[in-house]
């Protein structure tokens, strides 16, 4: 049991692990989170829903201690207790799990160290040897079933992939047996597999009485494993209902207007002119080569796994990997990018999966982060013309509805779905002749989704190649005229859109036999 902050907390006549009443939280004249008033019980999972900009990582910056400046109250365990830092809400019994796996992350440090983080940080002066580290690293692995090897245990923390970093962040979490575990966007960079067996360990933590706030823009997995649902727009509590879940309301509540779940492309567009072909391309050690080849005038969905092959497909045409023996050609022409800016040159543009590392640069505003990859257009005599950067900035703000209060604000101050239209609008409005896009609605609600499969396709029709990569089989339905499966590097599938039903696209997305490409 962990203890109390204030000695003098005042206590109350309530049974909820955390209770909010009437929280408020302002950065600057803008109010983000307005009266909010909700009760966390314990032995339940609550889905906290809402698009990008309603507030959810404000409250969960207010819980958490990271939002000190709240207004309102916070009792814990029926005590009132103010939340000023992630530490005194960590001893409150608060763990937090954040959608910026980096910040929660030593670079330096090896994963054992990262594991046992909590123990070096509060130790004094102790020293925790390597032998104590590992054996804290595996019981804290083994609670979510995992067993990495001494080898992965001693390595630089830094060096680990996206999903691996999100494992080791919510194996941490788990060590301090929390009253109130908050998860946002916890999924978005595991694997099927991963996800399934980190629901089965919510599962028994609910079971066991902890209570899980869990933040996610996958109605299905929401509908898989929350008891309830309540749902944020502009800063209220527009939504608070348990199963069964009324999905068509909880979708109206976030977005304000009535609307359907899914928009399926009924009328796909033909493709044109051949813009991209590759041959003899190796993503993966060991893996076939592959030829692919990829139209101008409709949207091309490649859809794979974790470990499928698609962000070294994406990376060879950027230039951000070397070709190696593959040979390209871009419209009938050679075509060898050394570089990223060679690629950006002949027109061919990347957005990366990771846009906290790859995507935005710390303290830019949105106006000079939109402005990068033109500089030369938007300067005179070689001086940027601040106002044509401005413009620039502004239009992307209005065509993707960026939640910012102006071009002039930091870009990483926006939410990750704001952040994600910020990058995507950026290349998009450069009129590439191929457009590459990795994992675009990883982390963005379907409002934001919806806006950057609309300007995907819009760009698509005016006659680029656009190419969209996504684990997401639903997502590439959205947005795609062609389907195209990578499975281990090499390609299962390779269909029109519409041709075959979802469950024939599930089943060459898992199949990992080796057998030959289906074709529809």
């Amino acid at each position: 049991m962990t203890s109390p902050l204030h000695a003098d907390a005042a206590p109350a006549d309530d049974t909820s692990v955390v209770r909010l009443s009437g929280v408020g939280v302002r950065f600057g004249s803008n109010q983000v989170l307005r009266d909010v008033s909700l009760s966390l019980e314990p032995g339940s999972i609550t889905a906290l829903l809402g698009t990008n900009g309603a507030g959810k990582s404000t409250l969960i910056g207010a819980v958490s201690g990271a939002n000190a400046a709240y207004t309102g109250d916070i009792a814990v365990a029926g005590s009132v207790r103010r939340l000023t830092s992630p530490a005194r809400a960590r001893r409150a019994g608060i763990e937090t799990v954040h959608q910026r796996i980096a910040d929660g992350i030593v670079p330096g440090l090896s994963v054992a160290d990262n594991l046992a983080l909590t123990d070096l940080a509060t130790g004094g002066h102790r020293l925790v040897r390597r032998a104590e580290a590992e054996r804290i690293a595996r019981a804290a692995l083994g609670r979510l079933g995992l067993e990495w090897s001494d080898e992965v245990l001693r390595a630089d923390a830094d060096r680990l992939g996206t999903s691996d970093a999100q494992l080791l962040v919510l194996a941490r979490a788990l060590r301090s047996t929390p009253r109130l575990l908050i998860l946002d966007e916890p999924t978005s960079a595991l694997t099927a597999a991963e996800a399934d067996r980190l629901f089965a360990v919510l599962r028994v933590l609910r079971d066991e009485g902890l209570s899980i706030l869990f933040v996610s823009h996958r109605f299905g997995e929401i509908e898989r494993l929350a008891d309830r649902i309540v749902v944020l727009r502009d800063g209220r509590l527009e939504l608070d209902a348990r199963r069964p879940f009324d999905w068509h309301a909880a979708l109206e509540a976030m977005l304000g207007v009535p609307t359907e779940l899914q928009q399926h492309i009924t009328d796909p567009l033909p493709a044109g002119r051949e813009v991209l072909a590759i041959d003899d391309a190796v993503l993966l050690p060991g893996a076939e080569a592959l030829t692919l080849r990829v139209s101008g005038g409709q949207v091309t969905g490649i859809l794979g796994l974790l470990g499928a092959g698609k962000t070294e497909l994406a990376e060879i045409v950027a230039g951000v990997r070397a070709t190696g023996d593959a040979r390209l050609s871009l419209d009938g022409e050679p075509y060898h990018p050394t570089s990223p800016a060679a690629a950006i040159a002949a027109g061919v543009v990347l957005v990366p999966e990771d846009r906290q590392r790859q995507g935005i640069q710390p303290g830019w505003s949105i106006a000079r982060t939109v402005g990068l990859p033109v500089l030369r257009a938007l300067s005179r005599a070689g001086v940027m013309a601040t106002r044509r950067e401005h413009a620039a900035a502004d239009e992307v703000i209005d065509a993707y509805g960026v939640v910012a209060p102006s071009s002039d604000a930091r870009v990483d101050d926006l939410s990750g779905g704001n952040q994600q239209k910020v990058v995507v609008g950026r290349w998009l409005r450069t009129d590439p002749r191929l457009a590459v896009l990795d994992e675009p609605f990883r982390g963005v609600d379907i409002g934001a989704r919806r806006r950057i499969g609309d300007a995907v396709r819009a760009r698509a029709a005016a006659g680029a190649a656009v190419v969209v990569l996504s684990s997401d089989v639903d997502e590439v339905l959205e947005v795609a005229d062609r389907i195209v499966v990578l499975v281990s590097g090499r390609i299962a599938l390779d269909t029109p859109a519409g041709a075959l039903d979802r469950a024939r696209i599930v089943a060459a997305l898992l199949d990992d036999s080796g057998h030959r490409k289906e074709t529809a």
